[in-house]
């Protein structure tokens, strides 16, 4: 076995590795179902309820791919915004920063208020947990531009604006493909935490329900679905990233 093919197979092998040792640990210590369930367990209450968890799982991908569309349109204008102009950089960036730092679970009863209980406020939280990462990247990904390359493109008679799109935007598809690869994961976490608490359908309420009814192998399942959903969708940005931005990965560009 080469070291391309370990390296492609190493995840499975690990998550194997993981699932072996926890159910072996649940059983020699006999653990109780009711507080940390064996993945047998999971297993089992996956198949028995599998068209509940379908239908929460649905309504949890489409919510997050919604709120996930209108980061990626927010966080690339205001990244090119903010990376475009020092002012801006200096003006804008900051105050990003701070409200970054906020916590998302905080705004759901107040997106509650203003949009009732339902679609809205899970939307708006996957949203609002997801933009940042795109815009710094696209921000990172301008504002890093070479001042040598802009000046040599200058004396060519390139005006700012041409520099911007058809220099920096391209040279900001890594940094863009990595902030995808980061911004879909918290995405599916302000989804599932806004249907915990403002919604009656999706894996977060699902987790609710099934926690509420000592049912702890549904929810460990609701965990696990979410998880698959949010590594495929990690696994198709990393696709397009390969194939669209191969001269930025010298090293993989023989694979």
């Amino acid at each position: 076995m080469n070291a391309k093919t370990l390296e492609r197979w190493s995840p499975w092998v690990l998550l194997v590795a993981i699932v072996l040792l926890w159910q072996g640990i649940c059983s020699a210590f006999d653990v109780s179902e009711f507080i940390f369930p064996s993945p047998w367990r999971i297993a089992t209450q996956l198949v028995e309820f599998k068209g509940p968890i379908a239908l929460h799982a649905w309504r949890t991908y489409w919510v997050t791919m919604a709120g996930f569309g209108l980061a990626i349109v927010v966080g690339v204008l205001l990244g090119f915004v903010v990376g475009s102009s020092r002012l801006a950089y200096a003006a804008i960036y900051p105050l990003m920063t701070a409200f970054n730092a906020l916590p998302k679970a905080a705004f759901v009863p107040i997106l509650v208020v203003w949009f009732g209980i339902g679609t809205g406020p899970a939307i708006l939280t996957a949203f609002l947990i997801s933009f940042f990462p795109i815009m710094v990247n696209i921000a990172t990904g301008l504002a890093t531009l070479e001042p040598e390359l802009e000046d040599v493109l200058r004396v060519l008679g390139a005006k700012r604006w041409d520099v911007l799109v058809k220099v920096g935007l391209p040279r900001s598809m890594p940094y863009f493909f990595g902030s995808l690869k980061v911004a879909i994961t918290l995405a599916f976490v302000g989804t599932t935490v806004s249907e915990m608490t403002a919604a009656n359908e999706g894996i977060g309420y699902l987790l609710i329900s099934a926690g509420s009814s000592m049912q702890m192998g549904l929810a460990f399942a609701g965990l696990m679905v979410v998880g698959a959903m949010a590594m495929a969708m990690y696994e198709l940005f990393s696709y397009v990233e390969k194939h669209t931005t191969g001269w930025a990965h010298r090293g993989s560009q023989n694979d």
